[in-house]
Protein backbone atom coordinates (compact mmCIF):
# COMPACT_ATOMS: atom_id res chain seq x y z
CA UNK A 1 0.00 0.00 0.00
CA UNK A 2 1.15 3.21 -0.63
CA UNK A 3 2.65 5.87 1.92
CA UNK A 4 -0.44 8.46 0.97
CA UNK A 5 -3.02 5.85 1.93
CA UNK A 6 -1.66 3.94 5.10
CA UNK A 7 -1.23 6.56 8.19
CA UNK A 8 0.79 5.31 9.89
CA UNK A 9 3.90 5.24 6.80
CA UNK A 10 2.69 8.70 5.75
CA UNK A 11 4.16 10.32 9.64
CA UNK A 12 6.73 7.77 9.06
CA UNK A 13 7.17 9.97 6.03
CA UNK A 14 6.51 13.52 7.64
CA UNK A 15 9.18 12.71 10.32
CA UNK A 16 12.04 11.86 8.01
CA UNK A 17 11.10 14.44 6.08
CA UNK A 18 11.42 16.82 9.41
CA UNK A 19 14.68 15.14 10.37
CA UNK A 20 16.26 14.64 6.90
CA UNK A 21 15.88 18.39 6.24
CA UNK A 22 16.97 19.92 9.98
CA UNK A 23 20.15 17.65 9.41
CA UNK A 24 21.31 19.07 5.85
CA UNK A 25 20.26 22.74 7.14
CA UNK A 26 22.70 21.73 10.26
CA UNK A 27 25.47 20.80 7.24
CA UNK A 28 24.58 23.21 4.93
CA UNK A 29 22.49 26.07 6.05
CA UNK A 30 22.98 28.50 2.98
CA UNK A 31 21.44 24.71 0.42
CA UNK A 32 17.72 25.62 2.53
CA UNK A 33 18.08 29.11 3.31
CA UNK A 34 17.64 30.44 -0.39
CA UNK A 35 14.81 28.62 -1.13
CA UNK A 36 12.59 29.84 1.82
CA UNK A 37 9.46 30.57 -0.99
CA UNK A 38 7.76 28.43 -3.69
CA UNK A 39 7.70 24.54 -3.63
CA UNK A 40 11.22 24.27 -2.13
CA UNK A 41 10.38 26.55 0.76
CA UNK A 42 8.62 23.54 2.13
CA UNK A 43 11.90 21.82 3.06
CA UNK A 44 13.15 25.24 4.69
CA UNK A 45 9.63 24.89 7.24
CA UNK A 46 10.42 21.23 7.75
CA UNK A 47 14.11 22.32 8.75
CA UNK A 48 12.84 24.92 10.94
CA UNK A 49 9.91 22.47 12.61
CA UNK A 50 13.20 20.49 13.14
CA UNK A 51 14.83 23.05 14.49
CA UNK A 52 12.31 24.30 16.86
CA UNK A 53 10.84 21.62 18.14
CA UNK A 54 13.52 18.95 18.51
CA UNK A 55 12.67 17.32 21.69
CA UNK A 56 8.90 16.65 20.62
CA UNK A 57 10.66 15.86 17.09
CA UNK A 58 13.28 13.16 18.83
CA UNK A 59 10.51 11.94 20.75
CA UNK A 60 8.08 10.72 17.94
CA UNK A 61 11.13 9.23 16.52
CA UNK A 62 11.44 6.93 19.66
CA UNK A 63 7.84 6.16 19.73
CA UNK A 64 7.48 5.92 16.03
CA UNK A 65 10.82 3.20 15.91
CA UNK A 66 9.04 1.36 18.63
CA UNK A 67 5.43 1.38 16.64
CA UNK A 68 7.23 -0.05 13.66
CA UNK A 69 9.76 -2.52 15.10
CA UNK A 70 7.25 -4.14 18.15
CA UNK A 71 3.74 -3.61 17.41
CA UNK A 72 3.67 -4.40 13.61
Amino acid sequence: MSAIFNFQSLLTVILLLICTCAYIRALAPSLLDKNKTGILGIFWKCARIGERKSPWVACCCVVMAFSILFLQ
